[in-house]
Formats: structure tokens, C-alpha cells, sequence
């Protein structure tokens, strides 16, 4: 709605001006000296639910805010003391940026700036569900400031030349250009990009940010085709789009392109223009960037990734160890039982050792999940790599040499040396999979002072052990080097690798307060540095009798398991200590024989258990009533601190040793 002359030359351009403002979704004022109404937009009507017959060329501002402060706009008060205080307010010509929530819950954003000899525009924004873009809006609000002071002088220039011409031509001329002007500022200062293309795909009208977008000078894309203003590549992305636009249709898309060095998305909207007959003469542009909301979403889909594996390996711990359980202490008793029988001992002492292997593995998921915490000791890194050594040398074709150089002293570095073993061999598979046609592995550890290149492994100066594993493979381009630590993230082909190894081993470096740092080059290899802190030796502590058994006291142990093949594996344990048992599948069962068992002198029960009462709960009902009773926890998931009690806890899986010791814990901490 716009001040116009029909007979005007430039009347077609205002039209299409005024069409473009409609469709926008802000709402636009422009106010004289005098406060009267020069333009708007519907939009404008829309969002603070005026009716259309308010709104007229000459409309007082008092009329717009006698309207609302009579609809209670501005909360209870008088309403000509509402009127009063807002309309002195504005003859102020002083910009405001204002934001207030309508009755209708609405949240409205009200933008004004002065024009030259007074008077002001306004945009209304509707920011109710915007809220997260904010940082952007300031931004682009001081921006918008420095152009309105730059289309202001403008505008005080072309006055000054309009002064000197004759005085009716110069009122013309002056309403003419300031009209112009007006929409100009308004369309290069919004926050959006806005371009107008025709039937032949030819931009008829872009404003300033379209331009620089693109980058092109100001006034560089009218006239010009789309393919040749936004090049093949986004063109490509936004063919379809465009011929879908030009038969009648509203689209929305996004798309990427490379600018200034880096790659920038954008959302953008098309509206074709129709006539009432239904021809179409073209459709409107309207963009804006949306780079760093797909950066949110890209960090939000990583952290999503961490959480699944997260809740995957904290649900299946707790039954595999319980299925770790049962075989251990089957094979251990197998074997206690048959100590003497070589060809027995030949199929169980390595069945052992596997199911072993299975408990660590259990036990470094965990951790990376940050569900299982490190077991942190001062580990000789030379002896631990010699033995490593052996194990990696028969992983490796016989094409790969490998050599170690431990520096002669030695090295000791406060860690979890599974998490370090299984770090390392990772590390040596990685550079496996690097030289399929043979090449050179080699393995060093030194003592290193970090100061000022302590930043590379992200760690604090000071003194570290340095493990370096390096490999004349293929190596890693910029682009893989950077991603190398993200977890799912691997070239290897499907099936081949599962994207957790290196990101496994850089959350363990880190939660053993030390770092890794990665160079490679193409063609030139890998080489993988990991620092951790430097550790004194631990001496040798002599506790004779420590793993002694347990006397047979003869004390009847009731034994809470809800897993029969766990509950018979640790009954057969606790009768081989010499202990009588009787058995509960639940904590309610378990409660209820407590009480009508006087007998009972100590409770084993698991953590988790089913039936609304767990082993934590079980253990405090228990203490409750008889505090004498002892107590001991199994648990196949949750760690010691979890279970918040300062009671035994005896991590599934476990051998009768195991056991007898948590016992003894339980009975020392009895009078």
C-alpha cells in the first residue's frame, strides 16, 4: 500500500515493489513528520490483527494505538494516558527496537528507524518460534544500522540537489525518490535475500544481499540469467525447483554452495507471481542462510551417535557378564576339581583365558561409554610393549617389518593397562590395514617435557611418557586427518571397520589425563603420538595370606539371583567354601524368608534384578531391621560408586577367590 502516481512511469516498479512487500512475512510502516501513514504492507495488518480499513495513505499513528490500547494491547491503565505517552514517544523520530507478547501469546518484534526530515519506518517481526536465531538478528541489525545511516546521507545529498530545482518539481521529484528510496532501504536491510525471475529465467530484480551473496557488485544481477548468476553447481541443485516454480507452484528447498573458501547453506522459497486470468509472468526469491543451523544439526546427530552406543553397551553388559559368569565359574570349577588332568586342563585353560578376554572387552566398552571407570596403575610401558609385540607380530602378514625402540630406561606412566594394550593394537591393525602390499611398523616410547607443544595433544605442560606408532602406508588426506577421532567414522569398506576404534582410543587418552596427536601425509604414512602422565613404579606389597580360604564357619547364606544359571554357578561356590545355601529369585522372595529364617547370618545378592526391588534396596531393608547381617553385592554393570553403599561389591564375572575375598570384606566390616 503505497503513495503512487498512476500516470507515473515508475508506477509498474512500485507495483511489483508493493507485491514483493506483501508476500514477505514482516509487516512494514512508514510514517511523515506528522505522523501520518505513507506505507505498509498487509503483512503488517495481519500480525497485529488490524482491520484493512484502518490502514490508509494519511492514517494518524494515535489511530493505530487508540485501537489497540481500547483491546487492552498494553495491559490494564488509562487508555488516552496509553495514547499520550506512546505518540509523544514517536515524535521523538528516535530508533527502537522493541519486543513485546500479544494477548493472542504471539511474540512481536517492532523495529524502527528515522528518516531523513523525520518521520520512521517500522518492521514487525513475528519471532515466537525464531528464538534460537538471535545471535543472528544483532548481527545483522548493526549491519542494518550502518546502511541506514548510509542511505541516509544519500538521501540528505539528493535533497540538497532536489532544493535547487523549482519548487512544485521538487515536491514531485522529492516524493518520487524518497518512495523509491524507501523500498530500497527496506529491501537491502531486512535479513533476506530477495530476487524477482521472469518465464525466460532472467532476474528482473535482486536487492543488495542477493547480490553480495552471490557476489556480485550491487545492481550486478538484474538482467542476467539465473544459470549465469549462481553458476552450474547450485544451479544443478536448484533446477527442479525452478521449472516446478515457473508452472504455478510454491517451493521450498535448500542448497550448498562454496563461498569464500568454505561451503554455506541456504533455505530458500519461491512464490510465483500469477495473474487473475492464472498466467504466470515469474516468481519471487526469498533466501537466507541456514549454515549454522545444519552445524547444530550435524553436532546433534554426533551426539546422538555417542548416546546410542552409550545406552547399547550399558544394556548389554549386564548379560554378557552374566552369561561371563557362568562359564568362568564352570571352567574354574572344572578345573579345581580336575587340577591334575593335563588333557582336561588343555581345552579349559584356554577357554579360560578367551572368556577373560571377553570381561575386558566388556569392561573397555564400558568405558567408553564413560559407564565403566578406568583402573589406573603405574604401568612398566617398555614391558607392556615387548609383550604387545608378540601379539602384534602374529596379527601381522609376514610383508610388514616391526621394530621398537624403548629408549633403553625404564618407563612407567600412570594408566588402565588394558585400555593402553588394546589402544596400542588398534593403532598397529590401523597401520595393518594401511600397507596391504607390506611395509615398515614401528613401535618407540620415550620420557618427554611438554611446554608450548603440550596444546597439540590438548594436555597441560609438564612431563609424559610419548608412545609413538608410525607407518610408511598410504597415510590420510586433510579431510580424512581431521575425522580420523570421530567416532562411526572409517574408510573402510562396509563390514570392514566399525569407526570406533581410534575414537576409543582417544577418549581413553583423555580420560587418563593425557592426549593423541595423528600426522599423516599421502603416500607418506601415519604416525600416531600418545602422551600420558609419567608415574613412579609401585612397590611390591607382600600381604601373605591375602587369598587364603575362608575357614567353614558353617553360616547359612541366602543367595539372590534371578539368572538360574548365575545362581547355580555361585551356590556351587559358596558350598565349596564350606558354606550352607539357600536360594531367592527376587528381592521380595528374598525378604520374606529373611523373616521367617532367623538362620540366615549372610545375604549375596545381584544388583539388578527384577520384581521392583534391587539388590541396593534389598541390602538397605535389610540393614534396616538387622544391622549385624552381612552383606555382599554382585553386580554385572554398575561400578561401586553407582551403588552408593559402603557394602562389598563383587563385579560379575568372578571365581571362587573372588568371592571368598568379598566375604571376608563383608565380615571384617561386622564387630
Amino acid at each position: 500500500m503505497l503513495l503512487e502516481t498512476n500516470s507515473s512511469p515508475t508506477a509498474p516498479r512500485h507495483e511489483m515493489l508493493q507485491a514483493g512487500l506483501d508476500l514477505l512475512d514482516q509487516g512494514i510502516t512508514v510514517f511523515d513528520a506528522n505522523l501520518c501513514l505513507v506505507a505498509w504492507n498487509r503483512p503488517f495488518l495481519q500480525l497485529l490483527e488490524f482491520p484493512d480499513e484502518l490502514a490508509y495513505i494519511g492514517a494518524p499513528f494515535a489511530s493505530f494505538i487508540r485501537y489497540n490500547a481500547e483491546r487492552g494491547e498494553y495491559g490494564p491503565g488509562d487508555i488516552e494516558a496509553q495514547i499520550a505517552e506512546r505518540v509523544t514517544a514517536a515524535r521523538n523520530f528516535a530508533p527502537h527496537v522493541t519486543e513485546r507478547q500479544r494477548p493472542n501469546g504471539r511474540v512481536l518484534l517492532l523495529r524502527g528507524e528515522p528518516l531523513a526530515h523525520k518521520g520512521f519506518v517500522t518492521l514487525y517481526s513475528d519471532v515466537t518460534e525464531q528464538r534460537y536465531i538471535e545471535h543472528l538478528t544483532e548481527h545483522q541489525n548493526i549491519q542494518l544500522d550502518e546502511r541506514v545511516r548510509r542511505r541516509t546521507a544519500q538521501l540528505e545529498n539528493a535533497n540538497a540537489n532536489l532544493r535547487r530545482a523549482s519548487e512544485e518539481n521538487e515536491r514531485i521529484a522529492a516524493a518520487l525518490r524518497r518512495s523509491e528510496e524507501r523500498l530500497r532501504l527496506i529491501n537491502d536491510t531486512i535479513p533476506i535475500l530477495i530476487g524477482y525471475v521472469d518465464q525466460d529465467e532472467v532476474y528482473q530484480y535482486a536487492n543488495k544481499g542477493y547480490s553480495d551473496w552471490y557476489g556480485h557488485p550491487e545492481g550486478g544481477v538484474t538482467g542476467r540469467a539465473v544459470l549465469d548468476v549462481i553458476g552450474p553447481h547450485v544451479y544443478s541443485q536448484v533446477r527442479d525447483p525452478v521449472k516446478r516454480a515457473l508452472a504455478g507452484q510454491q517451493v521450498t528447498y535448500e542448497y550448498q554452495m562454496e563461498r569464500e573458501g568454505q561451503t554455506v547453506f541456504a533455505r530458500s522459497t519461491l512464490v510465483p507471481e500469477v495473474t487473475v486470468d492464472g498466467k504466470n509472468l515469474g516468481f519471487f526469491v526469498f533466501s537466507h542462510e541456514i549454515t549454522e543451523q545444519k552445524r547444530m544439526q550435524a553436532a546433534l546427530v554426533q551426539a546422538q551417535k555417542m548416546e546410542a552406543i552409550g545406552q547399547l553397551t550399558g544394556g548389554l553388559a549386564h548379560d554378557f557378564n552374566n552369561l561371563l559368569t557362568v562359564i568362568i565359574g564352570n571352567l574354574a570349577a572344572l578345573q579345581d576339581h580336575r587340577p591334575d588332568d593335563a588333557e582336561v586342563n588343555e581345552f579349559v585353560e584356554p577357554a579360560l583365558q578367551s572368556a577373560r578376554r571377553g570381561v575386558q572387552l566388556i569392561k573397555r566398552l564400558l568405558t567408553f561409554s564413560r559407564q565403566q571407570p578406568l583402573e589406573p596403575q603405574a604401568v612398566d610401558i617398555g614391558q607392556l610393549i615387548v609383550n604387545l609385540g608378540k601379539l602384534v607380530r602374529r596379527s601381522l602378514p609376514e610383508s610388514i617389518a616391526v621394530s621398537t625402540d624403548l629408549g633403553g630406561m625404564t618407563l612407567h606412566a600412570l594408566v588402565d593397562p588394558g585400555q593402553l594394550e588394546s589402544a596400542l593394537l588398534n593403532f598397529a591393525l590401523n597401520s595393518r590395514d594401511a600397507m596391504p602390499e607390506g611395509g615398515r611398523l614401528h613401535i618407540a616410547a620415550r620420557a618427554v617435557e611438554l611446554s608450548t607443544d603440550a596444546a597439540a595433544f590438548d594436555v597441560s605442560p609438564g612431563q609424559y611418557a610419548l608412545i609413538e606408532v608410525a607407518d610408511n602406508g598410504c597415510g590420510m588426506d586433510a579431510t580424512t586427518l581431521a575425522r580420523a577421532c570421530e567416532p562411526f567414522f572409517t574408510t573402510k569398506r562396509l563390514g570392514l571397520g566399525s569407526g570406533l576404534g581410534l575414537a576409543m582410543a582417544y577418549g581413553f587418552a583423555k580420560q587418563s589425563g593425557g592426549g593423541v596427536s595423528i600426522q599423516s601425509q599421502l603416500e607418506q604414512g601415519t604416525t600416531v603420538l600418545m602422551v600420558l602422565p609419567l608415574a613412579k613404579p609401585e612397590p611390591d606389597v607382600d600381604t601373605p595370606g591375602e587369598d587364603a580360604a575362608l575357614p567353614a564357619g558353617g553360616e547359612l547364606v541366602l543367595l539372590v539371583e534371578d539368572e538360574p544359571n548365575v545362581r547355580r554357578v555361585v551356590r556351587q561356590q559358596l558350598i565349596d567354601l564350606g558354606y550352607p545355601v539357600i536360594e531367592a529369585e527376587d528381592g521380595v522372595q528374598a525378604l520374606a524368608m529373611i523373616d521367617q529364617i532367623p538362620d540366615i547370618a549372610i545375604v549375596v545378592s545381584d544388583v539388578i534384578m527384577p520384581g521392583g526391588l534391587d539388590g541396593r534396596q534389598l541390602a538397605d531393608r535389610v540393614l534396616l531391621s538387622q544391622p549385624d547381617m552381612c552383606i555382599v553385592l554382585m553386580s554385572g554393570y554398575t561400578d561401586e560408586a553407582e551403588v552408593g553403599s559402603d557394602l562389598p561389591v563383587l563385579a560379575k564375572p568372578f571365581v571362587r577367590q573372588d568371592l571368598a575375598r568379598a566375604l571376608r570384606a563383608a565380615h571384617k566390616e561386622k564387630p
